[in-house]
């Protein structure tokens, strides 16, 4: 048998991402269905030229992240055993340590980001991209206008230490952040 394609490989991550999250909603208003998040991370990096092991990680960034009190979650060795050790990688390398404190983990985001391997970067960026839109879009609804510009703010700190490696997807996260940012500031 032939090793499978990229497009395979992507769907496979697709199939395996959309099954994790098939109960998950976004903290939005809206309540969109979770999948939706890694679907857009993904498409991002496809369309500002990631390399396929980043666009898959993409997929799968929030598998072991979200699936912690599932009966069945997703461990770091059942993605190498499924997607192989770099996208494995890339999402271990983006994946934060729920056990630590919501504030620690902000603030390791920040540290760590320079540190990060150039896929990983392009990774973080797009999720950030990704959340940032849906901050804009569809705010959590007990999230009040402080917390929102508050993140806002933490993922433009993240940002500065991920940025460098991918210049579309720095543009694109700048022009979303202003745009975040244009969008508290009418609200205020």
């Amino acid at each position: 048998m032939s090793p499978p394609t990229p497009e395979a490989r992507l769907l496979r991550a697709a199939v395996f991402a959309a099954r994790v999250h098939a109960t998950h909603k976004r903290k939005g208003a809206s309540a969109e269905p979770y999948v939706n998040h890694v679907l857009e991370v993904a498409q991002i990096l496809a369309e500002h030229g990631a390399p396929e092991e980043a666009v898959l990680a993409g997929l799968l960034h929030d598998t072991v992240e979200d699936s912690d009190e599932d009966p069945e979650p997703v461990t770091p060795a059942r993605l190498v055993a499924e997607f192989g050790e770099v996208v494995a990688g890339i999402v271990g390398e983006a994946t934060d340590d729920k056990s630590l404190p919501k504030e620690t983990r902000k603030a390791l985001q920040v540290r760590q980001a320079p540190k990060k391997s150039d896929a990983a970067k392009m990774l973080k960026l797009a999720d950030k991209i990704s959340n940032l839109r849906a901050i804009s879009a569809s705010p959590p609804a007990n999230w009040e206008h402080a917390r929102r510009v508050e993140y806002v703010g933490w993922a433009g700190r993240v940002a500065v230490g991920l940025k460098g490696v991918n210049p579309a997807l720095d543009a694109l996260f700048e022009a979303t952040y202003r745009d975040a940012m244009a969008r508290l500031a009418n609200e205020a």
